[in-house]
């Protein structure tokens, strides 16, 4: 079983948990009450002077363990709006990456930056369940779903108002996410299965997506050198989480991201 199988596995269990508690039909009348989406797709579209900044709020991960405690998400992600992040990610997986839905609806009450609800999005309740708890993107990972379920979550999902964020790892993943019309394509440089990091999977895969999506860099950003290389390689957007948790001042280090990479856009 890969590292992504059993991921996958405890998230089904804890989904059954809480759609005992809440039923598919209480989570959609929740969603539909919600406040309308931001535009998460406008948000992350590039523009002159460097890349967009996708800054994460998470605890730890299988690869690393305990990144940060982060006691206040609302307060870390307050810091990484004022640095100027597109986007705020939010880990909502719990056994692995220590993340809840309290801590999505702790940052959406703090935040006015469209938020990515970051799971492992293999049921629609959880689309309608980010949407309940303010979520303006949600994450689609290709190699956890087939054709017609990556089709038909992308579908409920902008039919919520919604974005995704479709991630892929092979030149085939990304065929897979073209095809069913991804607006927003994400390249990780994790490989789910086995949890290792090769920088230069994101080269090779940048430049088979279409002009007119929004490419993001995922995973493997240490400093200011790894986003400008992503962006040299065609990344409009960067996702990042350890370098920022870690850091003692990440609203500075979010504003030093954005910047990187301004001299090649021009």
């Amino acid at each position: 079983m890969s590292v992504l199988d059993d991921i996958i596995a405890g998230v089904r269990e804890d989904l059954d948990v809480r759609r005992q508690k809440l039923s598919l039909d209480e989570v959609q009348t929740l969603a539909r009450q919600a406040p309308a989406p931001r535009d998460a797709l406008a948000a992350l579209t590039p523009r002159a002077g460097g890349v967009r900044v996708i800054a994460e709020v998470k605890r730890k991960s299988p690869s690393k363990g305990d990144l940060s405690a982060i006691q206040d998400p609302a307060e870390l992600a307050a810091a990484y709006e004022r640095g100027g992040a597109a986007v705020i990610s939010v880990l909502t997986e719990e056994r692995r990456f220590g993340g809840s839905l309290a801590d999505l609806d702790a940052v959406r009450a703090a935040v006015d930056l469209p938020l990515l609800r970051k799971d492992f999005t293999v049921d629609e309740y959880q689309i309608w369940e980010a949407r309940a708890h303010g979520a303006d993107l949600i994450l689609l990972i290709v190699a956890a779903l087939d054709d017609a379920t990556l089709d038909s979550f992308l579908k409920l999902t902008e039919r919520l108002g919604m974005h995704a964020l479709v991630e892929t790892h092979t030149p085939e993943e990304v065929e897979r996410a073209v095809a069913v019309g991804a607006r927003i394509i994400g390249v990780n440089v994790r490989n789910l299965k086995t949890l290792e990091i090769d920088r230069s999977v994101f080269a090779a895969l940048a430049g088979l997506i279409p002009a007119g999506a929004v490419v993001v860099a995922e995973s493997g950003v240490r400093d200011i050198a790894d986003v400008e290389t992503f962006v040299a390689d065609g990344a409009q957007a960067v996702l990042v989480g350890e370098a920022l948790v870690r850091h003692s001042n990440p609203e500075l280090t979010v504003g030093e991201f954005a910047r990187a990479g301004s001299a090649l856009h021009h």
